[in-house]
């Protein structure tokens, strides 16, 4: 079940133009799973370093190889710097956060990173417990509309052909395949003018 897209409430705060970079760190929206669980899709925050290595605990092997195209399970500091190190303005991260046994847990997170004016890439994961829920709608969602209010005009993402749920979510976006630059992923371009029908 989708419900009006927060998003707007950027276009609310803000002057014509690009959202800002405060606007997109105080980021937060209350959204219901298709299981009628409850989840706060926000902005990836500092202290969130903890949670979300502890997210990548909880997600089995052939999640991550899906994420990342290879095994792993550890990241190098260098690498936790570059995923937690988000500007918002061309690295943009949101997670899912939902309460479970009394404290509130990641369980899902998605990013784009500009590679060049007016194009990113995406990423999505989803912890395995979460996952056929709609918490990888709900994140493309969010993400996407962010993108078309910062003016991007093009949003790319790569995904192993096993991944079909992956590759459905973004099929329902309006996502559609182009010429592979890799012959081992499916390379997706959504253009940021028109909205899936």
């Amino acid at each position: 079940m989708f419900h009006r897209l927060a998003p707007i409430a950027i276009a609310a705060r803000r002057t014509v133009g690009e959202p800002s970079m405060s606007d997109l760190t105080n980021y937060s929206a209350h959204e219901q799973l298709r299981d009628g669980s409850a989840v706060e899709i926000r902005a990836l925050r500092p202290e969130d370093e903890a949670d979300m290595l502890a997210a990548l605990e909880q997600t089995g092997a052939q999640s991550l190889q899906r994420r990342f195209f290879v095994m792993k399970r550890h990241f190098s500091d260098k690498e936790r710097a570059f995923f937690m190190n988000v500007d918002f303005k061309d690295h943009v991260a949101l997670v899912a956060r939902a309460e479970h046994a009394g404290g509130g847990i990641l369980v899902g997170g998605s990013r784009y990173i500009v590679f060049e004016p007016g194009r990113a890439e995406m990423a999505f994961m989803v912890v395995d417990a979460w996952q056929g829920r709609g918490v990888g709608s709900v994140l493309m969602r969010h993400l996407v509309e962010i993108a078309r209010q910062a003016g991007l005009q093009e949003l790319t993402a790569e995904v192993l052909p096993e991944n079909a749920a992956m590759l459905k979510v973004f099929g329902k976006f309006g996502f559609a395949p182009a010429p592979r630059r890799d012959p081992q992923t499916v390379h997706l371009v959504l253009k940021l003018g028109s909205k899936p029908g």
